[in-house]
């Protein structure tokens, strides 16, 4: 299969990868199926332990390279291997983990437009922060920045959260996340995110 590729005069982009995120390279992700469509932002949000802020835990835990021994959080999600295209701290700071011409490992058991398996074709967002708990200005002037590229890059034409597309399963990133401030910054029309937030 050939891979997904940029196109040679993007200023923004080289093989999948944003100029203006910090790259850390994960071992956890593989090819898109062949004729994927990225069409779809999945926004989660994660910190670990939950609820502290400032660590490397999380870019630890996408690295494979967490102390499953330094907290008793971690016990509960030893060995898990997971990624995501993007992680955006509290202060607005922006890391890459997984090219977005590559499958990462964020979404899990999942459906959204009528299609399964939403690794498949979306890139994958976590902002630091609690499930349910508010978000910083910093992280939605990132948040909606790099949307807005990886809008003019792919064919995106529907933004979720991690809660849309696993309900019942997952609750991220939740109330406090401010859907509307993302759709206003964005300009994008209500049809691209989901029922309720607008």
């Amino acid at each position: 299969m050939k891979p997904l590729t940029d196109a040679p005069c993007s200023s923004l982009w080289e093989d999948g990868w944003y100029r203006y995120a910090r790259r850390l390279d994960s071992p956890n992700f593989g090819p898109r199926p062949s004729g994927a469509q990225i069409d779809l932002i999945v926004v989660h949000s994660i910190s670990l332990p939950p609820g502290q802020y400032g660590g490397d835990e999380v870019q630890r835990l996408f690295t494979n390279t967490l102390d499953w021994n330094a907290h008793p959080y971690f016990q509960a999600i030893t060995g898990m291997e997971v990624s995501s295209h993007f992680y955006i701290r509290r202060q607005g700071e922006l890391w890459q983990f997984v090219s977005c011409t590559e499958r990462a490992w964020h979404a899990g058991t999942s459906c959204y437009r009528g299609r399964d398996n939403c690794n498949d074709d979306s890139i994958g967002i976590e902002l630091e922060g609690l499930e349910g708990g508010e978000f910083e200005p910093a992280q939605y002037e990132t948040l909606s920045s790099l949307c807005a590229a990886l809008g003019q890059r792919y064919p995106v034409q529907h933004i979720a959260g991690h809660e849309h597309i696993a309900p019942g399963r997952k609750a991220d990133p939740g109330a406090g996340f401010r859907w509307s401030e993302l759709q206003q910054a964005l300009g994008w029309p209500s049809r691209y995110f989901p029922e309720g937030t607008h």
